[in-house]
C-alpha cells in the first residue's frame, strides 16, 4: 500500500522520467466530524477522513497541472500524462515557477487544542443543549432552524525535485466552529437569528451562551422597521464590517492589480485611507485560523501592514506578480492543488483600536448601527468598489439602540469609505476563517429606506 511519502516519491521519480522536471507535489489530508441537530434530533452526521495530492511541472518551459484523490500505479500515470497534456494547452509568457524553498522559515506555536481528544458523543451532546438553550431563553423564540457543530484538523506537505520538503497543520491546531439559527414571532412580526462560535477546544463552548445569543439576536430584531431614506451617520459592527472586507479584500491582491481588476494598482506609497486604519496581513498571528509559516509556493511567510496609518504599504504578492514589479514577494502565493498559483490573503484584519462599541456609539451620538449586510455577492462591484447592500442593524439616538431596523439598502464605495473612517474599535473579530475586523466607524452613508 502507498503511504503518502512513498506515493509523493514515486511520483516525483515517474515525472522527471517523463520530462517533467522541475515538479512539485502539495498533500492535504483532513479530518473532519460534522453534525446537525432539528428540534431535539439529530438529523446529519459524518465522520470522514479525506487526503488529495496535487502536482505541478515544467514541461518545456511550461506549467501542467494535475490533480487526484487516488493513491495508486494507476493515479501515477494519470498524473504525469495529465501533468504534460496541460502543459502543452499553457499560454502566455508568464509561467508559475517551482521553488527550491528559502534557507529559514518562521516557526509558529500551535495553539492549546483537544480537537483530537473530544469525543463525538461529547460533541453531540453540546449541539443538543446549544439547540435547546436557544428555544427555551426567550418565549417568542419558539422554532429552530438547526444547529451545528463541525471539527476539522489536517496536514499539508510540499515536496519538490529541487529540494524542497515543507510540512504544517491546517488549520494550525484544529479547529472547532458550531452554532444556532431560529426564528423569532411576535404577533406579526417574525425574524430569523443567529449565533456562531469558533475556536481550537470543544470543551471551551459554552453551549447556553451560544444558544441564547442565538435567541437573543432574533428577539432583538422583532417589530424592525426601515427608517427615512437619507444619509446617516453609521457605525458597522464588526461581523457585518469583516463580511465586507471580505468582499473587497481582492483589491489588495497585486494578481487583481496586474490584471487591472483593482484600483490600487501603482499606488504604494499613497494615502488611500484615514490616519486610523491599519490593514494587516498576518500569517504568523497566534491562533490565528489562517496562520501558516510557508506559502503556496513553498516562500516563508511574513506579516505585513498593507495600509499603514492611512497609506499603502504594499499589495499582497506570489512570485510571479512580485517578479513582474521587481518587488519581493509577501508569501501569499494560493492554490497549488492540481490548478495554478494566484493571491491571497492569510489573517486579513483592521487593527483594533482602543474605544469599544458603546464608546463609538456615544461619539456617534445619533445615526445606524449596522450588524448585517445581504447580498454581498450580487450588491458589491470588487472591481469598482461600488455597494449596495440589503441591510439591517439599529437606530441610534443619544449613543443608545432606539429600536431594531431592517429593509434599508446601505449603498457606498468601499475605496471612499477607507478614506472616511473615524474610528476603529477595540472588538476584533475572527469567526472561523483569515478574515477579522473590530467595529468600525465609517462616518456617512447614504441610505435607501421608507418614503417620507
Amino acid at each position: 500500500m502507498n503511504t503518502p511519502d512513498t506515493f509523493i516519491t514515486r511520483l516525483l521519480r515517474a515525472a522527471k522520467e517523463a520530462g517533467i522536471d522541475p515538479a512539485e507535489v502539495t498533500y492535504a489530508d483532513q479530518d473532519s466530524f460534522n453534525a446537525r441537530a432539528m428540534e431535539g434530533s439529530i438529523d446529519q452526521y459524518e465522520v470522514s477522513a479525506t487526503r488529495a495530492l496535487g502536482i505541478r511541472g515544467t514541461v518545456n518551459g511550461r506549467m501542467g497541472y494535475a490533480s487526484t484523490e487516488a493513491f495508486d500505479d494507476d493515479a501515477i500515470a494519470m498524473l504525469v500524462e495529465a501533468v504534460k497534456e496541460s502543459a502543452a494547452l499553457a499560454e502566455g509568457e508568464d509561467q508559475d515557477e517551482i521553488f527550491a524553498g528559502e534557507e529559514a522559515y518562521p516557526t509558529l506555536e500551535a495553539p492549546e487544542s483537544d480537537i483530537g481528544s473530544a469525543g463525538a458523543e461529547e460533541k453531540l451532546d453540546l449541539l443538543r443543549r446549544i439547540e435547546k438553550a436557544a428555544l427555551s431563553t426567550d418565549p417568542r423564540v419558539t422554532k429552530s432552524q438547526g444547529a451545528y457543530i463541525s471539527t476539522g484538523r489536517g496536514t499539508v506537505r510540499m515536496v519538490n525535485s529541487l529540494g524542497l520538503n515543507l510540512s504544517r497543520e491546517a488549520p494550525l491546531g484544529g479547529m472547532v466552529s458550531c452554532g444556532a439559527f431560529v426564528v423569532g414571532r411576535d404577533g406579526d412580526s417574525v425574524v430569523t437569528g443567529a449565533k456562531h462560535f469558533a475556536g481550537r477546544k470543544v470543551r471551551e463552548i459554552d453551549p447556553e451562551s451560544v444558544g441564547a445569543d442565538a435567541a437573543e439576536d432574533a428577539a432583538s430584531m422583532l417589530h424592525a422597521s426601515p427608517v427615512s431614506s437619507g444619509v446617516y451617520r453609521m457605525i458597522i459592527r464588526r461581523e457585518a464590517m469583516r463580511s465586507l472586507l471580505g468582499t473587497f479584500r481582492g483589491i489588495f491582491s497585486a494578481e487583481s492589480a496586474q490584471q487591472k481588476m483593482s484600483l490600487l494598482a501603482g499606488r504604494e506609497g499613497e494615502k488611500i485611507a484615514a490616519d486610523c486604519v491599519t490593514l494587516m496581513d498576518d500569517p504568523l498571528l497566534p491562533g490565528g485560523f489562517a496562520s501558516m509559516t510557508f506559502d503556496a509556493e513553498g516562500s516563508a511567510t511574513r506579516t505585513k501592514a498593507v495600509i499603514d496609518g492611512g497609506v499603502l504599504t504594499t499589495l499582497l504578492h506570489n512570485r510571479k506578480t512580485a517578479a513582474k514589479q521587481g518587488v519581493a514577494t509577501t508569501g501569499n502565493a494560493s492554490g497549488g492543488m492540481g490548478g495554478a498559483i494566484h493571491v491571497s490573503s492569510t489573517n486579513l484584519f483592521f487593527r483594533p483600536g482602543e474605544k469599544d462599541l458603546p464608546e463609538l456609539l456615544s461619539e456617534m451620538d445619533d445615526g445606524l448601527l449596522i450588524t448585517y449586510f445581504a447580498g454581498l455577492h450580487s450588491g458589491a462591484n470588487p472591481i469598482s468598489g461600488d455597494f449596495s447592500l440589503l441591510s439591517s442593524g439599529y437606530l441610534i439616538a443619544n449613543g443608545h439602540i432606539v429600536r431594531p431596523v431592517e429593509q434599508i439598502t446601505v449603498a457606498g464605495n468601499f475605496y471612499q469609505l477607507l478614506k472616511e473612517i473615524r474610528a476603529v474599535g477595540s472588538d476584533l473579530e475572527f469567526l472561523g476563517g483569515g478574515i477579522g475586523s473590530p467595529s468600525v466607524d465609517v462616518g456617512a452613508l447614504s441610505v435607501s429606506g421608507a418614503e417620507a
